[in-house]
């Protein structure tokens, strides 16, 4: 049947429609740039691509992440995990390795499943490649259950953990049973918390330790089991009205303390004091009595001229011109980034030109507890020649015997407390941002914990707690007396978030009013050479500037964010930025050149991260996928990369709004989409095909600009 065009009425007096009337005229690059929106070459312009979000999918962003419905109980979860260990889809690591079903010592009462025949018949297919520690000349930890199994050689050696290309910073059983049991020493940090005239918490935990061995226990005066707060079970939150900070001078919101206190902290002892207990030969001294033991710290044996002995003389600590110090100036700084910041990423721009490399913030009351997962975020490649950690903390006892643990622990180069981290759940235990609005406890914090190391104590934070209220001019000037080397100020607030542009204008003013000695490094919106060489050059006291992710905005409850810009008039959306993006800018700073990188480059780049990655998680299916989990999560913001061939205007700026455009080949428009189910499709060319049933939804929803009531 053929259709027919409708009869028209003579009478239907309506004008006519005109099909062949001219577009508009597109706008001028120049006018797209006032609007934030990036002046793509119109040859490469499409029309926005229709999805059909299905219902379930959420509020993920990019049309392609799918988040499970229905929750399960905590019972529910561990049946399923113990049934599913028991399956053969989960082999014993021991029978794995070897291949013997006799080399695990737990025999027939073994949790996991020893039927090397039922394993291989429902294991997925290699995949393609070769296993990356075959490659490297070693034996392959991961056995039969190594996705590249085909490529394993009988000759190999097993690996030597003391060679080069063992990553450094491992918890080892010994320090974590220590720490489980509350039985490390702390001697340094103890010490100069009772010569500040600090309040010491973990005295009264050490008792509670003692209780469970009365052998061990030592008598306890009445003032001490007052101050006792061992009473509060960890997982127990503490009411946060019984116990409050009272400085409150400028009239801003009390910052609850995350420690129930039966009395006041103590007052700060004057010096007259202090030197009239070392002349009395009492007071910390005998605390060095107590952990002194000449061939035994902290339960291990070690030579009795070890350079890291308990054994601390206050008198002797070096100043900290005598500490070791980092140059800053003009190296290109990798900052700790949450999720996006682990050691394969941070290998992968070491090979693109970064100097200097800093692990993912560590909250320090985790590191304490012996948690095994806040000591990943420690670890160290050696490609990673200057590298420092990051940790954040409330109060000055709980930072200082961080640092002291992880200068005996680890290899470092410097430590960074974070005191301008936005998130809530650190700002409503006292951390991070809310630390700007007590100034004596981060005079307090940087005292304590620049007399246990040697190594450079570095300090980051932001603007401000509140927006408007800018505070960090009034500690840089004295952060440098106190103990800190280096200073990172990141140019928002803690309530903007990442909804504005930086103010460099104010970070160059904390720059002026710094000591010669300090070192102060920018933060905030550096996505080309062009900017990194500005912010270098307008302000000689800028060391150099941290490269960052810098504005972090998606679409929060189905609406855009907008931020405001320099035209009252004109709001504009802030995307992912910086190294997120392009991890390449270090490249491209070193070489003072826009780089107009192709799709098969970044590919490079993406299988470089693959390769190191199922070094550092596993080459066996737990770890291929969380390789693939953590290079989605990379994908998400790369995505809203525009290659510079394709702009009328370079470089590309961090508030433009990308259009829907074609790449110049099929893999530079996938990797220009936006739908996590094309970021999904570009991990399966490196790690074969997700597993059935998988999801993926992006960690990072910034909350944008901040409510006034959350600070």
């Amino acid at each position: 049947m053929t259709a027919t065009a409708p009869a028209t009425d003579p009478s239907d007096s309506s004008p006519a429609v005109t099909t062949d009337s001219p577009p508009p005229p597109r706008p001028t690059a120049e006018e797209l740039v006032a609007r934030a929106v990036a002046p793509v070459k119109p040859a490469f312009l499409r029309p926005p691509p229709i999805r059909e979000v299905p219902k379930e999918e959420g509020k993920a962003g990019g049309g392609g992440a799918v988040v499970t419905g229905e929750k399960k109980s905590k019972r529910q979860l561990k049946r399923e995990r113990q049934q599913e260990q028991k399956s053969t889809s989960h082999l014993c690591i021991e029978v794995g390795k070897s291949g013997n079903v006799d080399s695990c010592k737990y025999g027939t009462s073994c949790r996991f499943s020893h039927d090397i025949n039922a394993y291989l018949a429902q294991k997925p297919g290699d995949l393609e490649g070769t296993c990356p520690f075959t490659a490297l000349g070693h034996l392959c930890p991961y056995g039969l259950t190594c996705r590249f199994l085909g490529t394993h050689k009988d000759n190999l050696a097993p690996q030597n953990h003391s060679e080069g290309n063992h990553e450094r910073n491992p918890l080892s059983k010994d320090i974590q049973k220590l720490l489980w049991k509350n039985k490390y020493k702390f001697p340094k940090a103890s010490a100069q918390i009772k010569l500040l005239g600090l309040k010491d918490g973990n005295k009264n935990k050490a008792k509670a330790a003692n209780d469970d061995n009365p052998h061990e226990a030592h008598e306890l005066n009445g003032d001490e089991k007052t101050e006792s707060l061992s009473s509060i079970p960890a997982n127990v939150e503490p009411d946060p009205t019984l116990c409050k900070e009272t400085d409150n001078s400028e009239g801003e919101p009390l910052v609850v303390s995350s420690v129930q206190c039966v009395e006041p902290r103590p007052l700060k002892k004057s010096k007259v004091e202090v030197d009239e207990t070392l002349n009395d030969g009492t007071g910390i001294h005998d605390n060095e009595a107590e952990s002194e033991d000449l061939n035994l710290i902290n339960g291990i044996k070690v030579s009795s001229n070890n350079q890291s002995s308990c054994r601390v003389d206050l008198i002797t600590t070096p100043h900290l011109r005598e500490k070791k110090i980092i140059d800053f100036r003009e190296k290109l700084y990798l900052a700790p980034l949450t999720t996006v910041g682990n050691l394969p990423f941070r290998r992968l721009c070491k090979t693109l030109g970064a100097d200097i490399t800093c692990g993912e913030m560590a909250m320090c009351t985790n590191l304490l507890q012996g948690q095994a997962s806040e000591w990943a975020l420690l670890r160290r490649h050696p490609s990673e020649d200057l590298f420092g950690v990051q940790i954040c903390g409330p109060y000055p006892d709980t930072v200082a015997r961080t640092v002291e643990l992880v200068d005996n622990e680890c290899s470092v180069d410097f430590i960074d407390i974070n005191m301008g981290c936005p998130i809530d759940i650190v700002v409503n235990k006292g951390a991070g941002s809310s630390l700007l609005t007590k100034p004596m406890r981060i005079k307090s914090i940087v005292q304590a914990a620049s007399t246990v190391t040697e190594k450079p104590l570095t300090v980051k934070v932001r603007t401000a707690f509140f927006e408007g209220r800018n505070r960090a001019d009034s500690i840089v000037s004295d952060i440098y007396d106190w103990g800190a080397s280096a200073i990172t100020i990141h140019g928002r607030s803690r309530q903007q978030r990442y909804s504005k542009l930086a103010d460099w204008d104010y970070i160059y003013q904390c720059a002026q009013k710094a000591p010669d000695n300090l070192h102060v490094i920018g933060n905030g919106d550096v996505f080309s050479f062009t900017d990194w060489n500005k912010h270098v050059s307008d302000c000689s006291k800028i060391s150099t500037c941290m490269i960052a992710r810098g504005a972090l905005i998606k679409e929060q409850d189905g609406k855009q964010i907008f931020v405001q810009q320099s035209s009252p008039n004109l709001s504009i959306p802030l995307h992912h930025n910086d190294h997120g993006k392009k991890p390449w800018l270090f490249t491209e700073i070193k070489e003072q050149r826009h780089w107009d990188i192709t799709s098969g480059e970044r590919l490079n780049i993406l299988k470089d991260f693959v390769h190191f990655g199922l070094e550092h998680w596993g080459s066996d299916s737990k770890g291929v996928e969380t390789t693939r989990h953590f290079l989605l999560e990379w994908l998400s913001y790369t995505c809203r990369y525009i290659p510079v061939g394709l702009l009328d205007v370079i470089p590309q700026r961090l508030n433009w709004r990308p259009p829907s455009y074609y790449g110049r080949d099929d893999l530079e428009t996938l990797m220009a989409s936006d739908s996590a189910a094309d970021w999904i499709r570009i991990s399966e060319m490196l790690l074969g095909k997700v597993p059935e049933g998988f999801t993926f939804a992006p960690k990072h929803k910034s909350n944008a600009y901040d409510r006034a009531e959350n600070g």
